[in-house]
């Protein structure tokens, strides 16, 4: 309650006393202009006024300097511009708007009540029409009086005029001398006014476009009405100045406050327009792209425009001859655009060798590795070098094109982990991110398009695809259709239990004599029995990119499997049993655990049902009295992740939670922010 009191208090002695507007904030200046506000459809040729304006404002100027210089006005009109044949002037408005400058008096309390009388006589006007309007009015006195200073030695008609404007008080010697300080400084900051509604005109003729394109012009346009109101009081203040410069009084309006309350705005508002006009043509340069990756064109076209825009065009480095190539060596081929940060890991380009190898007896590949580094440092420059010698491909020198970087986030949802976007000859992607692909299927993915994709994730034998690096003999054991428990997570003590459990039904009689084999492997652990970082890591690598490749897509057996396994990531201990590469059944550590250990409750049904069905529906009763809930955790580094996700338990929609990760190894950025 004190609060609203307080501000009605507030607001009734800024509206009832005198205010001075230099002692207001932004939100004030703007709580009180807003008023005089009205939002219409008048429209006049707002343009062709401000070419005017700016024509009599620049000669003006330029008169004064040479009078109180004492030198020859020299002006060059060869670039001077020309209003519309069509132009109306808007007289009566603009000598309406001159009436209620005329002999006010000195003060900024005035003024900001001037500016509001004005602000209300043009409400139904655009902000940069309102401003225009005012220092087209200001003109009309302000150029008009120093034309009858320039003519009055050789027109008698403008001599007498002028003595009537009071032109002799100011440019006669006495008068020049007394006055010379103050007519510079009026003329400089006239010459300020100027550049502030210009640069506001620049601004507004933006508003056309999309504020997503251009963010910057959000707050841009919100600024105008305050910065297009000190533009109009610092027009008034001038007109006082020169009525105060007339009368030869000893009272002067102070314009130093509103010089350097506009220099500020005018560094604001060109920094502002610097942004937006940077943001614009960033925009039209994504768009400029997307239609280059659509319509059938060159890929070398379309190379450069990505890689070398706005700048000149590089040699490629040759990692197989260590030398630099013309980029022409792409024209025609099938390019696979390898992008990553500078954060890759030997592992990472290990994957690529075989392909590259392989591309090589067809000449019609390449591969190009484009390192993303936003800003480069003398430190980062090492490490590319470092990375650069590992490569035996195609690398791209010295990437900077922040523009080039944002629309292969945005468009290929690049985010820092590798990705291989494949473009045909004619520019056209075949594949937005191949990694996943070439992670699993290495060579068999080629020539790595979404349809080979498609037709390899429907495989059902996937199992070979993820687990051949996991141990040694798993290839072989597929090859013989051995069964194998593969299994791990986070609690050795459950991994124990497990392997226990495992091995006691692998050895048992009923088993045996079904002739039914059954490996164990831990994964992550080497053949020695020690923990491995690297295979555990690049197991469920395989599982994720597996997820990747299938995510986008319907929900069949195999998917399931995949996204079930996925989600037992990070669990204290999960299983899966496959026969050779085709999976039979995977579960929580919880449900499977407790399978195997009432082995005995359905030991006798192996014989009668088989030991596949036999398993599968204990395991179903395990989960209806006891079923853990379903967590999906996916880093959002891999790739384009669905927005919703079904449960591969029991089909709902899964809810979703953010996380946020650091392993403070350096891994997950290039450097400190």
């Amino acid at each position: 309650m004190a609060g609203k009191l307080l501000t009605k208090i507030s607001l009734h002695h800024t509206e009832s006393s005198e205010v001075n507007p230099l002692t207001l904030s932004d939100d004030q200046i703007l709580e009180q202009i807003y008023g005089t506000h009205v939002h219409s459809d008048e429209k006049f040729d707002v343009d062709s006024l401000f070419i005017v304006v700016d024509n009599i404002l620049d000669r003006s100027t330029h008169i004064v300097d040479s009078i109180v210089q004492g030198t020859q006005a020299n002006i060059d009109h060869s670039d001077e511009k020309l209003p519309k044949p069509s132009f109306v002037t808007p007289f009566c408005t603009l000598k309406q708007v001159a009436c209620q400058m005329t002999c006010k008096g000195p003060g900024e309390e005035i003024a900001h009540k001037t500016t509001l009388a004005i602000l209300n006589k043009l409400s139904s006007y655009s902000w940069d029409a309102k401003a225009v309007l005012t220092l087209g009015a200001f003109a009309l006195d302000y150029g008009e009086f120093w034309l009858l200073a320039q003519t009055n030695q050789v027109n008698h008609l403008a001599k007498s005029i002028g003595v009537l404007r009071g032109v002799p008080v100011i440019t006669k010697p006495a008068g020049l001398q007394k006055h010379r300080q103050a007519i510079t400084e009026l003329n400089n900051v006239i010459k300020a006014t100027l550049q502030v509604i210009e640069t506001i005109f620049e601004l507004e003729k933006l508003s056309h476009y999309d504020t997503k394109d251009v963010p910057a012009l959000a707050s841009s346009m919100d600024q105008i009405p305050v910065d297009a109101y000190w533009a109009i009081i610092t027009v008034v203040a001038c007109a006082t100045q020169i009525n105060c410069l007339i009368r030869d009084g000893q009272h002067t309006q102070e314009l130093s406050h509103f010089g350097q309350k506009l220099n500020i705005i005018i560094s604001k508002l060109r920094n502002q327009l610097k942004v937006c006009n940077l943001q614009i043509e960033e925009a039209e340069y994504q768009r400029k792209l997307r239609k280059l990756f659509q319509t059938p064109t060159e890929i070398l076209e379309v190379f450069k425009v990505l890689i070398f825009w706005k700048g000149d065009k590089q040699p490629l480095y040759d990692g197989s001859t260590k030398t630099s190539v013309d980029i022409e060596v792409l024209r025609k081929k099938h390019v696979l655009m390898f992008f990553s940060g500078l954060d890759i890991t030997d592992e990472e380009i290990s994957i690529l060798k075989p392909i590259h190898e392989a591309l090589k007896r067809d000449n019609q590949y390449k591969i190009v590795w484009i390192p993303i580094v936003e800003q480069w440092t003398e430190e980062l420059r090492k490490r590319y070098e470092i990375l650069k010698a590992r490569m035996t491909w195609y690398v791209v020198p010295n990437f900077s094109n922040v523009a080039a970087i944002k629309f292969i986030k945005e468009e290929w949802h690049f985010k820092g982990k590798p990705i291989i976007v494949v473009t045909n000859p004619q520019g056209k992607v075949q594949h937005p991110n191949a990694m996943h692909m070439i992670k699993l299927w290495g060579i068999r993915g080629f020539p790595f398009t979404t349809t080979v994709e498609e037709t390899l994730s429907r495989e059902l034998h996937w199992v070979s695809s993820v687990a051949h690096r996991v141990h040694p003999n798993v290839a072989t054991w597929i090859k013989e259709e051995k069964y194998i428990f593969f299994y791990g997570g986070k609690d050795s003590d459950w991994a124990q239990n497990f392997a226990k459990y495992a091995n006691g039904l692998a050895n048992d009689a009923i088993l045996k004599e079904a002739k039914i084999y059954i490996e164990l492997v831990h994964v992550g652990k080497n053949t020695k029995g020690e923990h491995d970082h690297n295979i555990l890591a690049n197991f469920w690598s395989s599982i994720e990119s597996l997820f990747i490749t299938k995510a986008h897509k319907h929900l069949d057996p195999v998917t399931q499997e995949v996204q079930k396994l996925l989600s037992y990531k990070n669990e204290s201990g999960w299983a899966l049993l496959s026969k050779g590469s085709t999976v039979v059944i995977s579960g929580h550590g919880t449900t499977f655990l407790k399978t195997l250990e009432e082995f005995g409750k359905w030991r006798e049904l192996v014989s009668k049902k088989g030991f596949e069905i036999a398993l599968k529906e204990h395991h179903e009763k395990v989960l209806h009295s006891c079923r853990p809930c379903s967590h999906l955790e996916i880093a959002n580094v891999v790739g384009k992740i669905p927005e919703v996700i079904k449960c591969p338990e029991c089909y709902r929609r899964m809810d979703t939670f953010i996380s946020y990760k650091c392993c403070h190894n350096g891994s997950t950025a290039n450097g400190p922010h």
